[in-house]
């Protein structure tokens, strides 16, 4: 196989995700988990993540997602 590898260039749009309220309640809640586990010394990676957590709403809006109505919502189609 050679296929060729284009690699991603440095500030370069990678990926695209839609994300449901709930999704999007796990992915904050998990970034923010994240900032917290690593070390003190792992500033570029903290870099990231709040970079990441900077495109997503803001901490009000995140709380307000309530999953247990959200995955009712899911379940029911509506």
């Amino acid at each position: 196989m050679s296929e060729e590898f284009d690699p991603i260039q440095p500030g370069e749009i990678a990926f695209r995700l839609d994300l449901t309220a709930a999704e999007l309640k796990v992915t904050h809640t998990a970034l923010k988990s994240l900032l917290d586990d690593f070390g003190h010394e792992e500033h570029d990676v903290h870099q990231v993540i709040r970079q990441v957590l900077g495109k997503l709403p803001d901490e009000h809006s995140i709380r307000a997602i309530d999953l247990r109505h959200e995955a009712r919502r899911e379940v029911s189609g509506g």
